[in-house]
């Protein structure tokens, strides 16, 4: 299936969960923090900006966002919250799609990487990034870290979150560096519904690669938007490129 037809009007829907979820404050606030310090008073792109998650309260700091999205039904729920003139998106992939002007950071949050299924896309992304910089600007990426350590031999699946009315599980091909995520989600009534997604996980390594490969350093890792220390225990990172001053 292809991610257009993932991301459709239901998605969309299920997708916004105001006050909890990713969009506690929480959880939200320190990312929207580290973006505003990153964007020093410029221009942000976000790829795949989705509902507006983030770039809705960015906006609101004072912070100007345009995006690329994929999701027509995304765009729509985000168009609910902000018209075209205070978020301009661009239809069309983080690959290859580009929007006007030039911007002081980029960023693609909450794994959304790994949406793209080959290692060629996600340089091209890399690449994309680039191109949409000043010098010296910065392209910010959060990623979850692959959890293969908790394979054991023979095993696919990991049950990453249990909880009441929700399981979800990563099952693995690592001969092709492909994950599915699967989230059950089940009622009271007894009912059940089932997402899955697919994706191509990338270690912190090769991301630094992919980097390299358009012109990017890396300036920071940490293990959250809070700054913490990256270790081989962590199960997510935020790593900060930045493009040379020229």
């Amino acid at each position: 299936m292809r991610q257009n037809q993932i991301w459709d009007t239901e998605a969309a829907r299920s997708y916004d969960t105001p006050g909890t979820g990713m969009f506690a404050p929480e959880t939200l606030d320190p990312v929207l923090d580290r973006l505003a310090e990153l964007a020093d008073g410029g221009r942000v792109l976000e790829f795949a900006i989705g509902t507006g998650r983030v770039a809705v309260p960015l906006v609101r700091r004072g912070v100007p966002v345009t995006g690329i999205e994929l999701s027509q039904p995304m765009i729509d729920r985000l168009r609910t919250k902000a018209d075209a003139t205070t978020i301009p998106v661009v239809v069309g992939d983080m690959a290859t799609t580009r929007a006007p002007g030039t911007f002081q950071l980029v960023c693609l949050v909450y794994n959304t990487i790994s949406n793209l299924l080959t290692q060629a896309e996600q340089v091209a992304c890399f690449r994309n990034a680039a191109r949409h910089l000043a010098p010296g600007g910065r392209f910010v990426i959060e990623l979850w870290v692959p959890e293969l350590r908790k394979l054991p031999p023979g095993q696919q699946a990991v049950v990453w979150q249990s909880e009441t009315g929700y399981i979800g599980l990563d099952t693995y091909d690592v001969l092709r560096q492909r994950v599915v995520s699967h989230h059950f989600r089940f009622d009271g009534d007894g009912t059940s519904q089932v997402f899955r997604s697919p994706h191509r996980y990338i270690w912190p390594a090769e991301l630094d690669l992919m980097a390299e490969l358009a012109g990017f350093e890396l300036e920071s890792r940490h293990a959250d938007w809070r700054g913490g220390g990256f270790t081989a225990d962590s199960r997510s990172h935020v790593s900060v490129y930045r493009l040379p001053h020229g």
